[in-house]
């Protein structure tokens, strides 16, 4: 019988607890959703993920963080939400409405909404470097690698590898075939014994292989 890992583990590997698994985690957190075996490894503060790398995420803001499954984030990284953003339409961007009294008068909550980038969704299998950043509303395609202190601005193409401040894309791991071969295959949608009897092909790079087993 085929074993594999529980995807509902906190601690996957019980001797490092540094490495923590993000869907447990997340459970019970509102606009939260993460696919299985996605972890977040960190010496110091692995459980505190959601509290001290997912930054200004206000259930009251409405905005989704999405997951995918397989993705490994590295310590240090961050993501933010659009609750850090600031009105910019005006004059200032100083928020003054949120220190009260008179300074909330007048304030247009429309001003704001209208500047709101959207949901951030992050593909699967995707690897996240250590103290990257990504910013409000993007969205980081299937099997993307996001290099260590990039800051990605802007949306991340599946199976692209961008690095730098802002973050570009450097390189595409795959031909074009073979990225709309792997999108197509998407074997982190598998059954988990599928996956499990085909990690060969998984980690390999043997495309006819990976046909063969989906």
């Amino acid at each position: 019988m085929l074993t594999s890992p529980d995807p509902d583990r906190l601690h996957p590997v019980p001797e490092f607890p540094r490495v923590v698994a993000l869907k447990p985690l997340a459970a019970g957190r509102a606009n939260v959703t993460v696919g299985p075996y996605s972890y977040y490894d960190d010496p110091e503060h692995a459980t505190e993920f959601f509290d001290r790398n997912v930054l200004h995420h206000f259930d009251f803001v409405g905005d989704r963080l999405v997951i995918g499954a397989f993705c490994a984030f590295a310590t240090g990284c961050r993501i933010v939400m659009n609750g850090a953003n600031h009105a910019m339409g005006g004059f200032s961007t100083f928020p003054f409405n949120i220190f009260g009294g008179d300074w909330e008068k007048g304030f247009d909550p429309a001003s704001w909404e209208a500047e709101k980038r959207g949901d951030t969704v992050i593909g699967a299998d995707v690897w996240v470097g250590s103290e990257a950043w990504i910013m409000p509303g993007v969205s980081v395609g299937a099997g993307a690698i996001v290099a260590a202190k990039a800051v990605v601005t802007r949306d991340v193409a599946p199976f692209a590898v961008v690095a730098g401040n802002p973050a570009r894309e450097v390189r595409r791991r795959f031909d074009p075939e073979t990225v709309a071969a792997l999108l197509d295959i998407a074997w982190w949608d598998w059954p988990v014994e599928r996956i499990t009897r085909n990690l060969d092909a998984i980690r390999g790079s043997d495309l006819a292989a990976l046909r063969a087993a989906s």
